[in-house]
């Protein structure tokens, strides 16, 4: 066996293993049956379940169809092997260098996929981001990291759903909540749950005095029906009211703007965006459901801390990242190490680096 074929034969079998790791031969099996479902004429009947299984259809196919291309590349390099040195094709076989590089770097890409193997890597994502201590510095830097995500969002082609938008007075946002759609949304977005601080030469300052400020983002999983939280309708206290955000004249009119608090856990959830009341009951609850499968995962761990509203303090000292602009420019995240001086960069939406860090962080801390 020639180095080229033992190469290729390598990666046929670390690519299984990983396709094992990953359930990825069971995945291929709900796609099949769901296809086998939207073949049939009466799969429409149920409108909301043929909605259902048409996007968990659609996010298992995002996750197998790399794995399908490499395994096919794997084998027609290996057919073209074969041909190649049984020909003696000089030409050829120094192509085939170029191309088993780029397979070893394709494996190395799908090997990534390994650290987003959570229950709940490759659905949706809800992030929340509150301005905290800072004033007017903290308002305007929650609606920077806003901006940020969104950008992330749009350069990683993920659907955005604005679900609460509350701007302040004088400058930013005060909070806002949007649901992140797509391919591994929340396995990526994990890594930004915690405090952010920013330094910099505060713009709202006339004696242009350096100002840190910090903000809170939440990120939760958005939970499937069989998630099993249970939540008992006498837990809940509902109020209704007027919405007050931007959104339309039936919006702002009517008392459409949900809001519900689970009174065991002191848990608050408010829902404002759409135009029925109805529709923001239903996310609410999405919303309170997350927060409440996040809260048993804490108390499990024994790393809940005694903070009203089951949330972290947005000041010093609890920070997972910083921004620094004066006097200096860096990026730092405070649990990987991982830094970067390119600030212009992340906060237009690069941000991958840091959230394969923590990943890796992260699993190094799970097999520790």
């Amino acid at each position: 066996m020639s180095d080229k074929s033992k190469i290729i034969e390598d990666l046929a079998i670390k690519l299984a293993e990983l396709e094992t790791i990953l359930d990825l031969p069971a995945k291929r099996l709900v796609i099949d049956h769901n296809k086998a479902l939207q073949g049939k004429s009466d799969f429409w009947n149920d409108q909301e379940k043929a909605v259902e299984v048409g996007q968990e259809t659609e996010r298992l196919v995002a996750q197998v169809a790399p794995f399908d291309k490499m395994d096919k590349d794997l084998n027609d390099t290996a057919d073209l092997l074969i041909m190649a040195e049984s020909e003696k094709e000089t030409e050829l076989l120094l192509e085939l260098d170029h191309k088993i590089e780029e397979l070893q770097k394709e494996f190395k890409d799908l090997e990534f996929y390994s650290l987003l193997s959570g229950p709940y890597d490759n659905g949706p994502a809800i992030v929340s981001i509150h301005a905290g201590t800072g004033g007017v510095d903290a308002q305007d830097f929650a609606q920077m990291l806003e901006r940020m995500y969104l950008r992330f969002c749009e350069t990683s082609n993920f659907k955005v759903e604005i679900l609460e938008h509350t701007i302040a007075n004088e400058a930013g946002i005060k909070s806002m909540m949007m649901r992140v759609s797509g391919p591994f949304a929340y396995g990526y977005l994990q890594s930004e749950n915690g405090v952010h601080r920013l330094v910099r030469i505060s713009p709202f300052d006339g004696e242009s005095l350096r100002q840190t400020s910090f903000a809170l983002v939440e990120v939760l999983p958005e939970l499937p029906d069989s998630a099993g939280i249970n939540v008992r309708d006498e837990d809940l206290r509902v109020d209704v009211f007027r919405s007050s955000g931007p959104g339309g004249q039936n919006v702002n009119k009517t008392e459409s703007a949900i809001r519900i608090t689970h009174i065991p856990s002191g848990i608050v959830v408010a829902c404002q965006t759409e135009r029925s009341q109805h529709q923001n009951r239903e996310i609410a609850m999405k919303v309170l459901y997350a927060k409440l499968y996040q809260l048993a995962i804490e108390e499990r761990s024994g790393e809940l801390q005694k903070i009203k509203g089951a949330t972290q303090m947005a000041a010093w000292g609890r920070q997972i990242r910083s921004y620094v602009l004066q006097p200096y420019q860096m990026v730092k995240d405070h649990r990987t190490e991982y830094e970067t001086s390119n600030v212009t960069a992340v906060f237009d939406g690069d941000l991958k680096a840091f959230m394969e860090e923590y990943l890796r962080f992260k699993k190094n801390k799970e097999k520790n």
